[in-house]
């Protein structure tokens, strides 16, 4: 599918340039999800019928992030995610961050202080380079939320390799625009509800099969069973061989508009959705006298009211650590540029 016809799938009222808080539906995803309202409201729904749903996303992310589908858990946030790997650190652990991450990817690891494990953090540019003294762990976003900053990916993987840290990445403000090879990496999670166009109460945990050997399944229930619907009841434990024993219970409706958005984004091809967004967001910050940044992401020195301003102008966007931060996806094009910079002129 071409970037035209996926644009016109989409209903945004003005410039919607907030998908690093909330992405928006496509057509094909909030159609599948009305008629399963429906189904629901009418006393016709079956709890087996969503694991059609959950099954298709799960593929679909596998194949959007590189990994084979075995090692893709399901959940519905990314820090219980972060909370598992966590949990699971030596006593005494060293976990390398980045300043100024986003807390999901923070707290859990400040978390375990009881135990003794230590938080060293360095500002994200030096993440590459502290990697190769010998953490137990590196857990860093590969697109900071407050910033859009990219870290260096490649770097990280190499470097962490070399010094034998284990590595955690929250792809959540990447995943959907900027491409990856989660299979690079001993875990990646990614909430659904941004650039993946879920619903929130969709989210997932890629996980290398050494490091899933190490994790306790400390949240397991019935749907981390090697077959859910007969691990109901009763011991003794029965968990699935797979990443699917770190699977939690399903959001059911969440799951139905999760699998028909990433289907798009896999039909339309990330590379092109990174091209179409960075060349809005990096148009943005040349008319603005910027350098490019190569994100999907712009965080804005503005004034007071700027925001207020531009939802006045019917431009929404957020206010994120003292910074106005635009984001760009699918139903943003040009014209969205040109209203932006005529409400912050104004």
């Amino acid at each position: 599918m071409d970037l035209a016809a996926a644009g016109a799938l989409f209903a945004p009222s003005g410039a919607y340039l907030d998908t690093a808080s909330v992405g928006l539906p496509p057509g094909p995803a909030h159609a599948e999800l009305q008629q399963e309202i429906e189904r629901w409201r009418t006393g016709r729904a079956r709890a087996p019928h969503y694991d059609a749903f959950v099954g298709r996303a799960r593929e679909a992310f596998a194949r959007i992030t590189h990994v084979p589908v075995d090692r893709v858990a399901v959940g519905s946030q990314v820090s219980p995610m972060a909370g598992l790997i966590a949990a699971s650190l030596p006593a005494g652990a060293v976990v390398l961050c980045a300043r100024g991450d986003f807390t999901s990817v923070l707290f859990p690891f400040l978390a375990q202080a009881d135990r003794g494990v230590r938080v060293r953090l360095v500002d994200l540019e030096h993440v590459v380079e502290a990697a190769a003294d010998g953490p137990a762990l590196v857990a860093v976003s590969a697109v900071q939320s407050a910033t859009g900053a990219l870290c260096d990916l490649d770097g990280l993987a190499a470097a962490a390799a070399a010094g034998g840290a284990l590595t955690f990445v929250d792809a959540t403000q990447a995943c959907g625009w900027l491409p990856l090879d989660a299979g690079r990496f001993d875990a990646v999670a990614c909430g659904g509800y941004k650039w993946l166009l879920g619903p929130r109460g969709t989210a997932f945990l890629t996980v290398g099969p050494e490091l899933l050997e190490r994790l306790r399944p400390q949240n397991a229930g019935w749907y981390a069973g090697e077959d859910p619907w007969t691990s109901i009841y009763d011991a003794p434990l029965r968990l699935a061989r797979s990443a699917r024993r770190l699977d939690v219970s399903p959001a059911w409706l969440s799951w139905v508009g999760a699998a028909a958005a990433l289907e798009l984004l896999e039909a339309i091809g990330i590379e092109a959705i990174r091209a179409h967004d960075v060349a809005l967001a990096d148009g943005l910050r040349e008319r603005l006298g910027l350098a490019p940044q190569r994100s999907a992401i712009c965080a804005l020195d503005v004034a007071p009211g700027t925001a207020q301003r531009l939802a006045e102008a019917g431009v929404q966007a957020s206010m994120r650590d003292g910074r106005l931060r635009v984001s760009f996806h699918l139903y943003n094009g040009a014209e969205d540029v040109e209203r932006a910079l005529s409400a912050l002129d104004g």
